[in-house]
């Protein structure tokens, strides 16, 4: 087929997401039509080091990747700035960039400015939108101004840590808190809380991985919603669906979601009220048009024992795996995993279109 466009899929990372991007990297390019594609790989590794294209390649096909990593660096010098980003150099023949870099240097903002500056179109939300929705302290102010409801919380810094303990937060917010480190994903630091020591020893733990933590109001008796988003300024929305995780653990955890999803519940969709559905719906939609997002995003909501449903986190880039509910939302609204990578693509062009559209050298009017 002439003409193929010239996608690079960028994945890895130096988060603890890490090897999840892989796998929603290898699920993307095995969705995606190759006689529409021809696709590049770029491995971002552990230390922030972008791999050339035959190296991810290798990674991507099974080869040990700190022995990659290891061959790799020793070809870069590193008196040269540029040397973690050299590889990008093949840039030139790309068309367009899939970012699927979870969490820290792909949700945050960091990967879409390094591409702006590339003037590259890329799918997924901009610089300032992504770092919005990764970290949860904005996202919930953002959603307050926006009258979305969310849970209440308490903000806990290293300059304001000493003025809390589990009494006081439990005066606050009740018996159980959870504790969240505001820019981290797939609830890694995640900590429920019901006592002093179980506070202590979880906010030592999230402070491990972000300098704000979020100690967050619980609700009664939950119910795990999601619902899937797709689109730029005029975005849709995805039928519901719901986590059922097992009686033993305490809420969605990293291992469920990665590791071992065996005992884990997927009703997609969900069986629930209209109207619930009509309120969860326009919530996520509103939510998603107050932070400016683009391209796509999953929306995670906490439905109380009396449904009312709280806006829980926004997931810019959420996971490909296969169990990733993303993809699952849609199939299950009609729109089969490679159609959804088309449209994603198609709305990272218009995006860029509509970028490049802006004056950005701005002369006066004579």
């Amino acid at each position: 087929m002439a003409n193929k466009t010239h996608l690079a899929l960028l994945f890895g990372g130096d988060s603890s997401e890490h090897d999840v991007s892989k796998r929603s990297a290898h699920n993307i390019y095995d969705a995606m039509d190759k006689e529409k594609y021809d696709i590049s790989l770029f491995l971002l590794t552990k230390k922030g080091i972008i791999l050339s294209n035959e190296a991810s390649h290798r990674v991507f096909n099974g080869e040990p990747e700190d022995d990659v990593v290891k061959e790799e660096m020793s070809k870069l010098d590193f008196s040269d700035p540029l040397a973690p980003i050299k590889n990008l150099s093949e840039v030139k023949d790309i068309d367009v960039f899939f970012p699927i870099i979870h969490g820290n240097l792909g949700e945050d903002g960091t990967i879409q400015g390094l591409l702006r500056l590339l003037h590259k179109p890329y799918v997924g939300s901009g610089i300032l939108e992504s770092a919005m929705g990764f970290d949860k302290d904005i996202t919930k102010k953002m959603l307050n101004l926006a009258n979305v409801r969310n849970t209440n919380y308490q903000l806990i810094t290293p300059d304001n840590k000493d003025e809390w303990s589990y009494a006081k937060l439990q005066a606050k917010f009740g018996d159980v808190i959870f504790l969240k480190p505001a820019n981290q994903g797939s609830s890694v630091g995640i900590h429920k809380i019901t006592n002093e020591q179980e506070f202590e020893d979880g906010l030592k733990d999230a402070f491990r991985y972000d300098y704000k933590i979020l100690a967050e109001q619980s609700i009664d008796g939950p119910e795990e919603l999601e619902i899937s988003i797709l689109g730029n300024e005029k975005p849709i929305a995805s039928k519901l669906g719901a986590i059922r995780v097992p009686k033993q653990d305490k809420f969605y955890t990293y291992d469920n979601k990665f590791v071992d999803a065996s005992q884990v519940i997927f009703d997609i969709p969900v069986d629930v009220s209209t109207e619930l559905s009509d309120e969860i719906t326009d919530m996520a939609l509103r939510a998603y048009k107050a932070l400016g997002l683009k391209g796509m995003a999953r929306i995670d909501f906490l439905v109380s024992k009396d449904d009312v449903p709280y806006l829980g986190e926004v997931n810019t880039l959420p996971g490909f795996t296969n169990i990733s509910l993303y993809p699952q939302l849609w199939e299950s609204s009609g729109i089969s995993y490679t159609e959804l990578i088309d449209r994603l693509i198609d709305l990272a062009y218009a995006e860029f279109d509509r970028q490049s559209n802006i004056i950005h050298d701005f002369k006066p009017l004579s």
